[in-house]
């Protein structure tokens, strides 16, 4: 495309989806800090466990990890404690008007029966990038969608009718202790 300035712009059809998921997590790593500095929770995301095969010491100061792997499988992306009561969730993005399920492990659905079983708010956060929505899913209800369909993804009008809307703000960005109160108000 050609601008009456003279600008050149080109189509870059080098797409990269390394850093997919990416702006969820940051915009949950920001509101997680607003809420610790704020006093309002203690919510922290999970590093992934790996192991260290090589290292490259570039000087006594700076090395770069050359070669890892996965130690076992992630549990969820967050958890913490809100009020007294633990939370635990994982972060998902998808760009279409479903969540593939194939998106969250069989053990991470494991690991949020167990902590929902001892008392836990487990739940999902899932943003639609399209449709720029971003919802909390109750895990019961993610529990309940799998064991009556049978359908290999979750549909937004399921997160619509069965999910709670986190509304955009400023700060913090992604506001879902707004959602775990009315949860806490509920039970």
């Amino acid at each position: 495309m050609h601008y009456p300035t003279g600008i050149k712009v080109t189509k870059n059809n080098n797409i990269n989806y390394a850093n997919r998921g990416m702006t969820l997590e940051a915009d949950l790593n920001n509101t997680n800090h607003y809420y610790l500095i704020n006093d309002i929770a203690v919510v922290y995301k999970k590093p992934t466990p790996i192991t260290i095969h090589k290292v490259n010491y570039i000087s006594r100061t700076n090395a770069v990890i050359e070669d890892a792997r996965f130690q076992i499988p992630s549990t969820t992306d967050y958890n913490g404690i809100y009020k007294g009561k633990y939370i635990d969730f994982e972060a998902k993005e998808t760009t279409k008007n479903i969540f593939p399920l194939a998106n969250i492990h069989e053990h991470q659905i494991q690991h949020l029966r167990n902590v929902h079983r001892h008392g836990a708010i487990a739940f999902l956060i899932v943003r639609f990038t399209k449709q720029n929505k971003t919802f909390l899913l109750e895990a019961t209800k993610l529990f309940d969608f799998i064991e009556n369909n049978k359908r290999k993804s979750i549909p937004l009008n399921y997160f619509e009718q069965n999910g709670y809307l986190i509304k955009d703000t400023y700060n913090p960005s992604v506001d879902y202790i707004k959602i775990i109160d009315i949860l806490l108000k509920e039970n």
